[in-house]
């Protein structure tokens, strides 16, 4: 069986939502409602990735998991073999958050996260298997990642490199970020993405050579690093919705058609009207990325069953 597996990240907003409209149902909220679309119509399973609180650069109107009431528990519960949260970051802001980070300071938020994911939603809404903000870990957050019952985590890939000092290298102010708190396993590689603004990016302990994604990247390989005692593997390969023409979808996907394992991704506030970067067919990216998967054999499932076993 080829399966394939689909993650959004930055999740925070639909919470809100139904937080404070009360719907009759979480489906009623018109993101959510999507996502139970694709799931009928094509077998989709997804795992959010939350962030524990909105961040005060869209304004101080601030939505913590905290507010999130329980009364749709049940629901969560009832759709848990297609629907889960992740553990993502506090906030969208700043950028690399746990680059730097040290284990108590990981831990907290971890449990922040998890602590209300299973008030609101229950023990088998969550997921367990990581994928941080922007990716990069230390080590000491590693750890603190496998302490808290989780065994698979994403990584980055490549040559790592030592930082030349030059802030002008990296984007978006990144530099202060590699060089705040630094740890010595801190350093910089390139994503080779379609983004070429974050091609130029920074790397943690969560980081393995391409010698080995390569080989286990098209197929259900897992890398186990023997010091924290977690596995690694590069979670996405395909499409980022939010970074692909809809056009584009189609020929982004048809090289990977033959393998046994496809990862993709997307992040949420592209499906907002009042995001200052809407994308007016983020629901059209969806329906068409799962039609094709459907049609070409690929059954969804969450990643973290590569590793039930191990």
């Amino acid at each position: 069986m080829k399966k394939c597996y689909f993650f959004i990240d930055d999740v925070i907003w639909c919470l809100r939502d139904i937080a404070r409209q009360k719907p009759a149902s979480i489906f009623d909220q018109h993101f959510l409602g999507a996502l139970k679309k694709a799931h009928d119509m094509y077998g989709l399973k997804v795992q959010l990735n939350l962030f524990y609180r909105t961040d005060f650069y869209y304004g101080m109107d601030e939505f913590t998991l905290r507010d999130m009431p329980d009364t749709y528990k049940k629901e969560w519960e009832d759709n848990s073999d297609w629907l889960r949260f992740g553990f993502h970051s506090l906030q969208e802001f700043p950028d690399y958050p746990f680059v730097n980070a040290d284990y108590d300071d990981v831990k907290k938020v971890m449990e922040l996260i998890t602590g209300e994911v299973r008030r609101f939603a229950g023990e088998k809404s969550f997921a367990k298997a990581v994928l941080t903000h922007w990716l990069p870990v230390s080590k000491d957050g590693c750890k603190a990642i496998y302490d808290s019952g989780i065994k698979l985590m994403g990584t980055s890939y490549g040559s790592k490199d030592e930082y030349n000092g030059d802030p002008n290298t990296l984007p978006y102010g990144h530099a202060q970020r590699l060089l705040n708190n630094r740890k010595r396993e801190t350093g910089v590689f390139s994503r080779g993405t379609r983004d070429k603004a974050i091609d130029s990016s920074i790397c943690g302990y969560n980081h393995i050579s391409s010698e080995i994604c390569d080989a286990m990247l098209t197929n259900f390989k897992v890398h186990k690093d023997e010091e924290t005692g977690l596995y690694f593997k590069r979670f996405s390969y395909g499409p980022c919705l939010n970074l692909t023409p809809l056009n584009e979808i189609e020929n982004d996907l048809k090289p990977h058609l033959g393998n046994e394992f496809i990862g993709y991704a997307t992040h949420e506030q592209y499906s907002y009207p009042d995001y200052f970067a809407y994308q007016s067919d983020s629901e059209d990216k969806l329906f068409t990325a799962a039609k094709i998967l459907s049609e070409n054999g690929y059954e969804y499932f969450f990643i973290e069953e590569l590793v039930e076993n191990l």
